[in-house]
């Protein structure tokens, strides 16, 4: 599955079958990263005009992590 179909799988099960503030979003934002719940973030993005899917690092929920962007991926 290509990271953008991952990313997309966690979203849609964080909206329709969990809570979604449950969910936090990092991604790049020039030389920093920035956190978000997800509910943020989809608000944030603009559904991903305004923050493309390939700035996301790390989604968590709660403590555990569910998608980490690998360090040898180009962006």
């Amino acid at each position: 599955m290509t990271k953008k179909g991952i990313i997309e799988e966690i979203f849609s099960k964080a909206k329709f079958a969990d809570d979604p503030m449950l969910y936090r979003v990092f991604y790049r934002d020039f030389d920093s990263i920035k956190e978000l719940t997800l509910p943020d973030f989809l608000k944030e993005s603009n559904n991903f005009e305004t923050i493309p899917v390939t700035r996301i690092q790390l989604i968590k929920k709660n403590n555990k992590i569910l998608f980490k962007k690998s360090e040898h991926e180009l962006s």
